[in-house]
């Protein structure tokens, strides 16, 4: 019996593959930055400035999204937020391709 295989198929589970840890990668800037938030983290840090320079553009809409007086609180939520929306759009996109 000859298998045949579609040139298109590894193409397709390789871009869906790429998209899936892209997703992956954005939604980890989150959680360090979270993590960097909750551990009390010096914010003059360059590793800190860093981090948030990449997490703040990554959080599209959602800081502020609800209004939650304890800082700390609202950070895990929002970019939580941002960090669950990454892995869900990503996860789709992915679907989509392959």
């Amino acid at each position: 019996m000859v298998t045949r295989r579609w040139h298109g198929t590894s193409t397709r589970g390789s871009a869906a593959r790429i998209i899936t840890g892209i997703g992956a990668l954005f939604a980890i800037i989150e959680v360090v930055y979270i993590l960097l938030i909750v551990l009390g983290a010096n914010a003059t840090n360059a590793l800190y400035q860093f981090i948030r320079s990449l997490a703040e553009p990554l959080a599209l809409f959602f800081p502020g999204l609800f209004p939650i007086a304890n800082p700390t609180l609202a950070v895990v939520v929002n970019y939580g937020l941002a960090a669950v929306f990454w892995l869900v759009v990503a996860g789709f996109i992915a679907r989509l391709v392959r």
